[in-house]
């Protein structure tokens, strides 16, 4: 049963990233999402207008920074500006999807560390408190100074593949790098299922090369799990893989369906039978494919907005 704020102090904005899912999570809200639009300036400069009262309201503002990235961030920033002066009484980022997260550290000499970067721009920007789903580096919590809410899409995505019916002993989860084992732990402790880890070097960007599998698979339906699938290298390699290694079938997931370049082409011609993914990022007509699968994380959203707006307790979320 949604929930009922249609009169409260509660007031839900959308930015250009994801209107439907900003539409799915004010539904569930039972609210309509706040009025506000966002034009250019002929050079290109951003000009938002909030076009009704929100003095003394606590304002949650839907906006993922996706492609275009640097449009929709400036976008979120100006916005976040907008409401403080606008004498909102708490200015709350739900950002379904968290960009730049993948530099979260120095990782050679004289690179910055651009996740952090972020989180200084919403402090600045006005912001009292951050949602976010699935960060590419959990640490990345640390980098705030305000108050943050990190969910997780792992439940939803596990309940996914349990709907299927699949025999646990038949499951194994594949993290696709050492670096997610702690996510596909998660979920093969909710589907009673071993893991698997692909060790994998990668000797430039977006460029994967598969080394080794570390864990059974042979015979086994494989779930691999992702945060990010971008050009798909890594997740399409890893498919393949897995079936060469005795793997009967191959589904994989991700909270975040960025998809660039040959990410769909990849998907279509790799060994993955499904590719399940959450609408954290609006996909374009181009980027549907009869082998992705959609889930909609609006009523988590939804759920830790309304805890929010109520003072309860969020953490029951987090897992």
């Amino acid at each position: 049963m949604p929930y009922q704020y249609a009169n409260s102090q509660l007031k839900i904005f959308s930015l250009n990233s994801n209107n439907p899912l900003a539409q799915e999570i004010a539904q569930e809200m039972g609210v309509e999402l706040g009025k506000s639009s966002v034009k250019h300036f002929s050079d290109g400069e951003i000009q938002i207008s909030i076009e009704e009262s929100i003095r003394g309201c606590d304002v949650f503002i839907v906006q993922s920074t996706s492609a275009p990235v640097n449009e929709h961030l400036m976008e979120l920033l100006i916005m976040v500006d907008a409401v403080k002066r606008a004498s909102a009484r708490t200015v709350n980022v739900v950002m379904p999807y968290y960009g730049y997260a993948r530099q979260d550290r120095k990782a050679k000499a004289r690179e910055p560390i651009t996740a952090k970067l972020v989180a200084n721009l919403l402090e600045t920007a006005g912001a009292t408190r951050v949602i976010v789903l699935d960060l590419h580096a959990p640490q990345i919590q640390g980098f705030f100074d305000i108050l943050i809410d990190h969910l997780m899409a792992v439940p939803l995505l596990s309940d996914y593949f349990k709907s299927k019916g699949i025999p646990a002993e038949e499951i194994v989860i594949v993290s696709p790098d050492h670096g997610g084992v702690t996510r596909a732990r998660k979920m093969a402790e909710r589907l009673k299922a071993p893991i698997a880890i692909i060790d994998k070097r990668r000797p430039k960007p977006n460029v994967a090369e598969v080394m080794n599998i570390v864990g059974n698979v042979d015979g086994k339906v494989a779930i691999l799990i992702d945060d990010i699938i971008d050009t798909a290298g890594t997740i399409t390699i890893g498919a393949d893989a897995l079936r060469a290694a005795g793997a009967k079938e191959v589904y994989a997931c991700c909270s975040h369906p960025v998809l660039s370049g040959p990410a769909i082409e990849r998907i279509e011609n790799s060994a993955i039978k499904e590719l399940v993914v959450t609408n954290t990022i609006q996909l374009s007509e181009e980027k549907k494919s009869p082998k992705i699968t959609e889930l909609s994380v609006a009523k988590l959203m939804a759920d830790a907005i309304s805890r929010v707006y109520e003072n309860k307790s969020v953490s029951t979320l987090f897992d």
